[in-house]
This record gives structure tokens, C-alpha cells and sequence, in this order.
């Protein structure tokens, strides 16, 4: 039977709460956090002890997984330590904050024993589950480029109840390291290897608030010569659908929660999204669950998780390419 602790026990943790308890065989023995009275609360709520240190907690509640939930600047040294101990590891998206730490926490996990897994649970999303199978099949010829869209809106007070999130420090960027970064991923796992990327960022909103990005404009080169266009902004009055379009010889794949596939022959095709309940926020996705579920099935195999440290460096290496290029002056902040 796994034992499970979480660590960091604020808003996201909820979803992974759900996860946990919703598969059979798994025991929930401790909760960390820093902040006193979400640990309290936690504690509480879920009947295990509470803990503000993590080593104490790894080294006493001695768990066989950890889930790390915590600010983004704070994902890599409790990874780290849990693998080093030979724990496995289940952290939230970003990889890290900084190319140093994300490149620091691969290293660990490539020495460990144990198996750690990045959250980008919308790659268990039905459709787009569907949508990169038959694409690596090959069912609709050579991929001809592709689009993402992210168009949301975020308020002041969003970033003034969680300050970290709008800073470089506790972020490690804005809306690419924190709301973009799903679609993204998702437009660089199915057109393929990025190998070059021209990209900028800017705030036009929320700069009142806020010292990282709330706007973005990326143009990618992939491997096959391809080419994909990606725009995000938390100017938007809504949360819009996300979007990602793929085109290929013979179809059209458009991604807007359902998948629509328009064949070059007139015939269209739609693939439905699940539909799943959570205390959750809507824009995560129907699939923490679904990707939480996977990897505890999957432990004891041989192999790194497929999506792994190694496999979400290539998402935020692009992001850190474009901070780059958009920030050169405070280069030391942004990388």
C-alpha cells in the first residue's frame, strides 16, 4: 500500500486530495506546508499529521510517494529531496522555476532509484489523447504547421491573494509559467521537436500589479521543417476555450475541448472531451485524476514515467527562450 504525503497544501492540492482518495490501496500519512494555518486546516481536514518541515515529515511519515503542490520557486529542492531518499515524486507543472533548478531536478531524477512525474494532465485529455495517437500514426499524412491559443483574464486581486505569482522570483515568469504553459506543451508534444523559437513577451494589463508577463507571441520551427504560431493573453474579458489546430495533408484537427477533425475529403469527425466533477478550478482540466491514477499503476516499473523531468524541459526551455529574448537587460531574473 502506497504511503502519500503532499506537500504545499494550497489551492491546487485540492485536485490532487481527490486523486488520491479515489484510488483503492493508497493510505494518506502527512501533509507539509510552511504556512501555519493552511497545514493546520489541512491536517484537519484529511486526519494525518502536519508538518512545517519537509525533511522531518520525509524522514517520520517515511512516504513511498510525495505529491509536491507548492509556489513554483519551491517545486525543485522538495523533488530533489524526496528522490535522493528514494521517494517518488509527483510535482506540479512548471518542471521548475529556472533552467538551473529544472536541469538540477532532471539530474536528480536520471540518479535516482525512485520515479517522478510533471503534472501536464491535459495530455490525458480524451481528445487530445486521440488527437496525437492518430498524428503520430501518421493517419493524416506530413503535419504542415499548427496554432495555440490561450485568451484569458485574470484580475489584480488573483495575483494579490498569491503574490508569488506575479513575481520572477515566486514564478519564475507569468502567464507562460503559470496558465500558458499546459497549451504549449501540448502544441510542442504534437508537432514535434522544437528547434527553433522566435518569441515576445509583455505586460499590457495588469502592469500595475504585476513585474512578469501577461501577453505572449511565440513562432516555432519544429524538426520536420513545420512551423507553429502561438498566442496567450490574460487581457481577455473571459477565459476563453483554449484552442490548438494542427494541420496536415489530409485533415484538419481543431481542439477547442472536443476534438473536430475536417477531412481534406469533406467528411468531419468529433471526438468528445470527458466531462469530470472537482472542487478543482474548471481550467485545469478534467484529467488530474486520469494522470495521477496512471502513475501510481505504473509504479515499480522499470524506465522513467513518460512524462518525465527530461520531457517537461522542452516546454520550459522555449519558455525561457522567449523570456530571454524579451528581457535581455534583466537576464539573471528570467532565466
Amino acid at each position: 500500500m502506497p504511503r502519500i504525503a503532499i506537500i504545499g497544501c494550497g489551492d491546487v492540492a485540492t485536485v490532487h486530495f481527490e486523486a488520491v482518495s479515489a484510488i483503492e490501496g493508497t493510505e494518506l500519512v502527512a501533509v507539509c506546508d510552511t504556512d501555519p494555518g493552511r497545514l493546520v486546516a489541512a491536517s484537519e481536514a484529511r486526519g494525518v499529521p502536519g508538518y512545517s518541515d519537509l525533511v522531518r515529515m520525509l524522514e517520520e511519515a517515511r512516504p513511498d510517494v510525495v505529491h509536491v503542490c507548492t509556489p513554483h520557486n519551491q517545486h525543485a529542492d522538495p523533488a530533489i529531496a524526496a528522490l535522493e531518499r528514494g521517494i517518488n515524486v509527483i510535482s506540479e507543472k512548471p518542471l521548475a522555476s529556472t533552467m538551473a533548478d529544472g536541469e538540477r531536478l532532471a539530474a536528480a531524477a536520471t540518479s535516482s532509484s525512485a520515479r517522478i512525474g510533471i503534472c501536464f494532465q491535459n495530455r490525458y485529455n480524451q481528445a487530445v489523447q486521440a488527437m496525437a495517437q492518430r498524428l503520430a500514426a501518421g493517419e493524416f499524412g506530413a503535419v504542415l504547421g499548427g496554432s495555440g491559443t490561450v485568451l484569458w483574464s485574470r484580475t489584480a486581486e488573483y495575483y494579490e491573494n498569491r503574490p508569488w505569482r506575479g513575481s520572477w522570483a515566486g514564478g519564475g515568469g507569468g502567464l507562460m509559467m503559470n496558465q500558458a504553459i499546459h497549451t504549449l506543451d501540448l502544441l510542442q508534444w504534437m508537432m514535434g521537436e522544437v528547434t527553433a523559437v522566435k518569441g515576445h513577451a509583455a505586460t499590457h494589463a495588469l502592469g500595475g500589479t504585476i513585474d512578469v508577463e501577461d501577453t505572449a507571441e511565440l513562432v516555432l520551427t519544429h524538426a520536420n521543417g513545420a512551423r507553429s504560431v502561438f498566442y496567450a493573453t490574460l487581457a481577455n474579458s473571459v477565459n476563453a476555450p483554449v484552442t490548438v489546430d494542427i494541420v496536415a495533408e489530409k485533415a484538419t484537427l481543431h481542439l477547442r475541448g472536443d476534438l473536430t477533425i475536417a477531412h481534406a475529403d469533406g467528411s468531419v469527425e468529433v471526438v468528445e472531451e470527458r466531462r469530470a466533477a472537482s472542487g478543482g478550478r474548471d481550467y485545469w482540466g478534467v484529467s488530474h485524476q486520469l494522470y495521477i491514477a496512471d502513475f501510481y499503476a505504473q509504479l515499480g516499473q522499470e524506465g522513467p514515467f513518460w512524462i518525465n523531468p527530461d520531457e517537461a524541459l522542452k516546454t520550459l526551455r522555449i519558455i525561457k527562450e522567449v523570456y530571454a529574448q524579451s528581457y535581455p537587460a534583466r537576464l539573471a531574473d528570467v532565466s
